[in-house]
Order: C-alpha cells, then structure tokens, then sequence
C-alpha cells in the first residue's frame, strides 16, 4: 500500500466513526429523551428489562451510550442495581443490529431487491432527502430526521472507502501473517479489546472488521477472539463514567464487566473444546461482513441466555467486588433531587433537560414553600417555624448552585430549539426563585422582631396586610403555574395581578401614614410594616419576571421592558379590564 492508500483508509475510517456520531446524535434528539424515560420507569421483570436495553440500544446505535446511562440512572437512585442487570444484558444485543445493517454492503446478486437493499444504492438518496431536510425544512424534528440520514450515508460512505483502501492488503503477506496470529483466542480478544477500549464504541470497532473483510484475509478462526475482546473493550466506557459515583453505580459497570468476561470464558472454552474433539473446517474460511454480525449476535444472545438466570449472582459478585462501608450514609431526601443533575446524562441532552426541568420544579416548590411558611409567621410565630423557613432558604440555594452549574454546562451541549428554550426559560427563572426565598427571610425577620419586641399591629392594618397577602399568594401560585406547565395563557393573569399588588403596597403605606398621625400607631411598627410590604411587592415583581420569560423566550425573544409596556399600552383596555376584576378580588376594607 503507498501513502495515498493508507490516508484513503484513515479517511474512510474517519468519515465511518462521525456517520455513526452524527446518526446517533439525530436518533438521540428524534426520541426527545423518550427511551431514556422508557427505561427509568421499568419494571423489575428481567425479561421486559433485557427486550427493552435491546430494543433501546438498537435505536441509539451504542451500547455503551445505553449502559453509561444505567450507570447514571443508579448513580441518581432512579433505578435499582437488579433493574440495571437485565438492561445491560439487553444491550449487549441491540448493538449487534449495527453490524447487520452494516452487513447489507456484502449483498451480491443481480435481483432488483437484493441491489435495492444494498447501501450502496439507497444511501446517496437517502443523502439527498437528508441534505434537503437541513438546508430547506425548518421543521426541528424533519432536520433531525435529515441528520439521521446523512449520519448513516457518511457511515455507509465511509465503510466503503475503508473497504476499497484495504482490498490491496490481500497480496501483503505482512498484513496476512499479522491477522494469522490474531486466530491465537487469547492474542485476538486483547487486540479486539484494545481496539475498542480506544474507539470506545463495540460497534465501530466491529464495523471495522467488517469493512477488514473485504481482503478475504479474515477468517473465522481470526475473526472470533477478536470479536469476543470487542465485546470486553466496551465495558470500558462504564467503567470510567463510574469514576466518582454512587457504590451501586460502580457495581452497575462491574455487572457489565462480568458479563462480558465471564460470557467470553465460557463461550471460548466451550467452542474450543468442542473444536478440539470435532474440529471445526470452517475456521479457515475466510468470513464476510454477514458472518461477522452472526459471530457478534450468536455470542451476545448465547451470553444472555445463560446468565440471565444468575442475574442475581452477578449482582452479588458486583457487590463483593464493590462492597459497603461499614456505616453507609444517609443521603437526605433532598440530595437526592440533587442527584439527577447526573453529568452522564449530559450525553443525551434531552434527557437531561427533562431531568433539570424536574429538579427546578421541585426547587420552584421548596420556594413557594418557604415565603408561605414566612407569611404564616406573621399571624403565629413559631421558634420552629423561624429556623425552618432558615433551612428551606438555604435548601433553595443549594438548588439554585448546583442547578445553575448544570444547566450551563447543560448549554454546551447540542440541544434542539425547544431544550435551548427550555433551559433558558429554567436558567432565567431559577434565580426568581432564590430572590423569592430571600424575601421570605425579610419576612421571617419581621415577624421574629415583632414577637421578641411584642408588638402588634392594630386590628386595621392586620386586616389590610391579610388581604395584601393574600393577593401575592395568589400571584405566586399563578406564577409557579406558568412555570410548572409553561402556560402561556395563564402568564397573561399575572401581569395584572402584579399591578393589583403594587396598588395595595401604595394603599396599605398611605392608610400607614394616616394612623400614624392619627396616633394610632408608631414609627417603630411602621418601619417593620414598610419592611413587610416591601418584601411582599418585590415578591410580585420576580413572579411578575417568571411569567414574562416563559411567554418571551418561547418567542424567541426577551425584552422584558418593551413587552411590558405592549401589554399595559397597546392592548390597555384588555389589560385595564383584567386589573379591574384583580382590584375587586382585592378590595381593601
């Protein structure tokens, strides 16, 4: 082989790997987090568990992509280490429909059908459709389905070429003689699981061996140690997503390990004995792209039937392997939010922003639950009361920490338009949430000044403050609605509703003012009201900023200012109309 010849095969090789990158990515989008959500509500059925990691892995085209998230799913307590078991085995045998789709280049015959399924004759087509899906469709799920498209003729154009650079290595005697020492079974399963520890993907790895085929160089004896070190050499990827997880997530990647190893052992010394007494003719044949995906499904199929049964000792083995502290930590109900916000998931976008959407609903409830806590304060303090509105407020700082964190490395990644709004919907509203909880320490605070001082307010303004308080409950429930459903038809109730609370502010200050001359009350309980009902309006304005970034961002804009003033001008009638119900609802006495 000359120089071009070689930079052709490394191209062909180059090209195979981003087809299978840029098809996997499409898929992953198209299912919008959907398989992932498939597999974290299964059941315990071993049986359902290893048809689903199957089935999962097959569309998403990478088992490692599939165990890496069971890795992330136990890691996070979403799943349980014996759900992972049968899911693992599953996907052992869903990346083998890659080397079969892989296999339909090796097709021979003159029949219509048998061309027409040959990649080589649909696969510039499906260029084609696919190319015309990005450039001129801008429906977001079509251009998804045109990077499908494109990814698997990248990938179909790569094997190829990689086939055509390699075909001159037949009438190398270096390169057969290198290949003839691979069909020694323990030197072929270190080469094929080097070589897809360093790919990191069983399937490329066994699509190169396909396109390898071609040189008739090949055999069976060769091409089955080499295949059963691939099927190792994947559970590398686990294994180092594993660094720094939960213990039962590091067992989750070792049930992966040991199936593979413990397969491999017992299929290898199986059909090497059997060979030993019969003597198999057919290692000396050279193989072809078909009999590679035979090789790869048999195994994986054969490794699961016998295992499955001792899913439970595999478990146990990972166990020992990885055993417990002697007093293992509690995690606390809310750390375990927390540990959905899993940088493995960060691999599937969509997945992850589901995750994030969830946790900032729970961060949007452990808010709404501290300012409520604080109001009530005001009518019965508690010491109790005080130190658990403190606690929530820091429990929402944390949230807002580590969700913050997330969702901007979340941002780096390639997300489709309505994730992109999404986390910038969440992004921005997050910190709302925080600012509300602050203002409920304000509050707090109050409501402690006024119990240690044992002051009072006089039945007017008590009765004033409950109606203003009222009022901002409302708005927060409406508010953390929009947030919660992305309701943009509720979003419109908010505004008014946030102009309502700014009146009251103004009232409940001017009827202050009046007592206070009247000597009805004193400066010192006006300062604690002001404080009061200053906390309450800055409340209504961050509820006011979360239903306006929910309606602006889905629009793809954000002028919080200039949409603010189109409602209260452009559309005044309607708007004045809608204050005017507020008013009623909130009429001081």
């Amino acid at each position: 082989m000359d120089i071009f010849s070689v930079l052709t095969m490394v191209g062909g090789l180059a090209l195979f790997l981003y087809g299978m990158q840029v098809m996997g990515d499409g898929l992953a989008k198209v299912s919008g987090g959907k398989l992932e959500r498939i597999l974290e509500n299964l059941t315990s059925n071993p049986i359902k568990a290893v048809l689903l990691g199957a089935g999962v892995t097959a569309v998403i085209q990478s088992s490692s992509a599939t165990t890496v998230m069971v890795v992330g799913f136990v890691n996070s307590g979403i799943m349980k280490l014996n759900q992972a078991v049968g899911i693992i085995m599953g996907a052992n045998i869903g990346t083998t429909v890659t080397s079969w789709i892989l296999s339909l280049s090796g097709l021979q015959g003159d029949n219509v059908f048998v061309k027409l399924c040959k990649p080589s004759s649909f696969s510039p087509l499906l260029a084609v459709i696919g190319v015309i899906f990005l450039l001129f469709i801008k429906d977001e799920k079509k251009k998804d389905i045109g990077a499908i498209m494109v990814g698997f003729a990248v990938l179909m154009f790569g094997m190829e070429t990689m086939s055509d650079a390699v075909k001159p290595l037949a009438n190398v005697p270096e390169f057969t003689g290198i290949l003839t020492a691979f069909s020694n079974p323990v030197l072929g399963m270190i080469a094929g699981a080097v070589l897809t520890a360093i790919i990191q993907s069983s399937s490329a790895s066994v699509g190169i061996l396909q396109a390898l085929c071609v040189t008739g160089a090949v055999s069976y004896g060769v091409a089955i140690p080499i295949i059963m070190g691939q099927n190792i050499g994947t559970c590398v990827t686990a294994l180092l997503s594993s660094i720094g997880a939960t213990k039962n997530a590091k067992r989750a990647a070792m049930v992966h390990l040991y199936f593979n190893i413990i397969g491999t052992v017992v299929f290898m010394v199986l059909f090497y004995t059997v060979n030993a007494v019969v003597g198999f003719s057919f290692l000396g044949t050279a193989t072809n792209a078909a009999g590679i995906a035979v090789i790869h499904s048999l195994f994986n199929v054969f490794a699961t039937m016998l295992l499955l049964p001792f899913g439970k000792g595999l478990e146990k083995l990972a166990c020992l392997t990885i055993r417990d502290d002697v007093q293992p930590a509690e995690v606390e109900e809310e750390r375990k939010e927390l540990q959905l916000l899993d940088s493995r998931f960060l691999e599937k976008p969509a997945f992850a922003m589901e995750q994030s959407v969830h946790v900032a609903n729970k961060m949007a409830e452990e808010s709404k639950r501290t300012l409520f806590t604080a109001m009530d304060l005001l009518w019965n303090y508690t010491e109790d009361g005080a130190k658990k509105v403190g606690e929530l407020e820091n429990l929402v700082d944390q949230y807002e920490d580590e969700l913050g964190t997330y969702l901007v490395k979340l941002s780096r990644q390639n997300l489709s338009v309505h994730d992109s709004h999404t986390l910038s919907i969440v992004l921005h509203c997050i910190g709302d949430f925080e600012r509300i909880s602050d203002h409920a320490i304000n509050i707090m605070e109050a409501a402690q000044e006024m119990h240690d001082k044992k002051l009072i307010f006089s039945p007017k303004a008590e009765e004033e403050l409950k109606v203003f308080s009222r009022a901002v409950q409302d708005i927060v429930e409406k508010a953390y609605a929009v947030f919660r459903d992305q309701d943009e038809k509720l979003a419109q109730k908010v505004e008014p509703l946030e102009a309502v609370v700014d009146e009251l502010n103004q009232e409940v200050k001017k009827r202050h003012i009046r007592r206070l001359r009247e000597g009805k009350c004193t400066i010192e309980l006006g300062f604690i009201l002001s404080d009061i009902t200053t906390s309450l309006e800055r409340v209504a304005d961050h509820c006011s900023n979360i239903a306006v970034c929910v309606t602006q961002v889905r629009e793809d804009t954000y002028d919080t200012h200039g949409y603010l003033n189109s409602v209260k001008n452009e559309d005044s009638e309607i708007f004045r109309g809608l204050v005017l119900e507020e008013e009623e609802k909130y009429f001081l006495p």
